[in-house]
């Protein structure tokens, strides 16, 4: 019999390895910029010529090789990082696989020239298709240079699937981004054609890094998250939410230094911004994962772009959480400055960290919060007169309102300056500057969370009328009526048939002493029958309903409010999970620095 079974030659088994490894030149770069990383490169250097169809050149400082490692790496499955499959259970290094410098030499005219810190001189190898054709003495500097010259010259119809060579710049530009992140002390350099695309010198941290790749402005928008669970650490940094957008976002995840793709984190961190964000806005985020040893496998790709946890819902749940809490921060709110509003220091991975406020943050203090000793509300006293007594609590923002770790009498008798300018917004002295606060969206995110947290319980407390109120529905509103009744009672209102269209409306909430009940009732009624942009950023029915009573039942702009009103609004807001975010995805707060102020004014 025949026999049909072949064990295929090295050049086209290498080929078939190239497909799987080497899609385009962004991926010759990136196989070899990570080579460098792990052999310690501080500096690599990057050309490209047509977008690396013509030519691709990585050079970098880093330890090098002799000859016989040199000639050995061009064999498939050669490697320095593992020795055994059971280090792939703690592998650190980006490479391990032993393919990349094999597969791109078979499919190129490829030279490797390298000379190791213990070499006298160097060596260049040169290869064409995967044959090695000279390998010749060299002088040069300890380090390695690899040159790819007309990448797929011998797999015609991959070349044909090359863009062009703009496209593939940018492809490369791309690739170079997240490596670039995960090691900001090490410096980069992309020239495309002649002309230097990118420089990207040393940085102390990654936010300084994100600052040499988009700018000052992008990194100023950035929110410091830190979190911890079981033996799983996060670090990293979002996007501000004001700065949000719709469209493109930049989403880069690391476990280690290691870049991968994990769509379930990102909605993670979408779920993180549930409220504060509007729906379809798209934050920027920059997240490290460090997880137990063997707890993440990262022998699941051929291209290493993704990653198996052992135990991914628990990550996902500590996304989740590291988010939120970071957005319970000062540091999220909405600000009108140029620059920092306070310093920081480097954390973790290079990440900043915001410093606290008496300038040194104590082994496990939550990062962006205050001092466990000084109460958040302090950090609004600005020179206020120590001999002014605290007015009273006005039951009429919030009837049954009570004290919370934020409130003003938690830090005696001092109080913040506060003014209502034009019937919209209430301007506060605070310590570093000047706080605007929106008091429609402020009113709506403490009716929020004060819904929220009595759905479970008695509900909002409801006010029974002399002369109840009837109101004539659609079809489609009566209907809702009839199946939201008993989440209507949970906000206050009190609600029978009273046959055909009509409902009659017994008892209503009294958020404010401005409040306009069958005015709230037929608005809420509306959206939540024709639904809105709001309506479809919630989660279920009882955020629906809490989400519109917010919005509805909130005091307006234009509305004048009284020094007590102010100041209970203003205790009321910071005592919220999320002060800073109303229900919408709008600011509440907008921060002016002494910093910005004195800049403003040339001091």
């Amino acid at each position: 019999m025949t026999r049909t079974v072949q064990i295929l030659p090295d050049s086209v088994a290498n080929q078939i390895a190239a497909g799987e490894v080497v899609e385009r030149p962004a991926s010759v770069v990136k196989e070899l910029i990570e080579n460098a990383l792990d052999a310690g490169a501080r500096r690599i250097d990057v050309q490209l010529t047509q977008g690396g169809k013509r030519q691709i050149r990585v050079s970098d400082d880093g330890s090098g090789m002799g000859r016989e490692d040199a000639i050995l790496s061009l064999d498939r499955h050669a490697t320095s990082k593992i020795r055994e499959a059971e280090d792939l259970r703690g592998v650190r290094t980006l490479g391990f696989r032993g393919e990349a410098l094999p597969s791109i030499a078979s499919i190129s005219r490829f030279t490797l020239e390298t000379r190791g810190a213990d070499e006298t001189v160097g060596t260049r190898i040169r290869v064409r298709g995967g044959t090695i054709t000279a390998v010749e003495d060299l002088t040069r500097t300890q380090g390695t240079t690899v040159t790819v010259e007309n990448l797929f010259f011998n797999a015609p119809v991959r070349a044909t699937f090359l863009n062009a060579p703009s496209a593939e710049t940018r492809a490369v530009h791309e690739a170079i981004s997240p490596l670039a992140l995960a090691h900001p002390s090490v410096a980069f350099s992309l020239e495309s054609d002649d002309r230097l695309l990118v420089e990207l010198p040393i940085a102390r941290d990654v936010v300084e890094r994100v600052a040499e790749l988009w700018g000052d402005e992008v990194a100023r928008q950035l929110v410091p998250v830190a979190a911890e669970g079981e033996r799983i650490r996060l670090r990293g940094l979002i996007q501000r939410p004001d700065a949000t957008r719709a469209g493109f976002r930049r989403a880069y995840l690391f476990v280690g230094d290691r870049p991968f793709r994990e769509g379930a984190l990102v909605r993670a961190v979408d779920r993180g911004y549930r409220t504060t964000i509007p729906e379809g806005n798209r934050p920027w985020l920059f997240l490290f994962i460090d997880p137990p040893e063997g707890g993440v496998d990262v022998n699941v790709h051929p291209t290493k772009a993704e990653v198996r946890f052992q135990h991914l819902a628990t990550v996902e749940e500590l996304v989740e959480r590291g988010v939120r809490a970071a957005l319970e921060t000062e540091d999220s709110s909405a600000t009108l400055d140029r620059i920092p509003t306070k310093p920081i220091d480097p954390g973790a991975h290079g990440v900043l960290e915001t410093e606290s406020r008496d300038g040194d943050r104590t082994p496990g203090e939550k990062i962006g919060a205050p001092p466990p000793s000084e109460p958040q509300m302090a950090l609004f006293m600005a020179g206020a007169d120590p001999t002014d007594a605290p007015p009273e609590t006005d039951p009429r923002i919030d009837p049954d309102a009570e004290p919370g770790p934020t409130e003003i009498e938690t830090v005696g008798s001092a109080r913040p300056r506060l003014w209502q300018v034009h019937r919209a917004w209430i301007l506060a002295e605070v310590r570093d500057g000047l706080l605007l606060i929106d008091q429609h969206a402020a009113h709506e995110r403490v009716l929020f969370e004060r819904i929220m947290s009595r759905f479970d319980e008695r509900g909002e407390t409801s006010q029974r009328l002399l002369f109840p109120l009837t109101i004539r529905l659609t079809g489609p509103e009566y209907a809702m009526v009839e199946d939201l009744a008993a989440l209507l009672a949970k906000t206050g209102f009190e609600v029978e048939g009273f046959g055909g269209d009509t409902v009659i409306v017994q008892g209503v909430p009294a958020p404010h002493p401005h409040f306009d009940a069958e005015r709230c009732f037929r608005e809420m009624i509306e959206e939540l029958t024709q639904g809105s942009a709001l309506m479809r950023s919630a989660r279920n029915q009882f955020e629906r309903v809490a989400m519109s009573f917010a919005c509805k039942a909130a005091i307006k702009a234009g509305q004048e409010l009284d020094e007590r009103e102010v100041h209970e609004l203003f205790d009321q807001l910071f005592a919220t999970e999320l002060p800073y975010h109303d229900v919408h995805g709008r600011p509440t707060t907008v921060r002016l620095s002494r910093a910005e102020l004195e800049r403003k004014f040339g001091r």
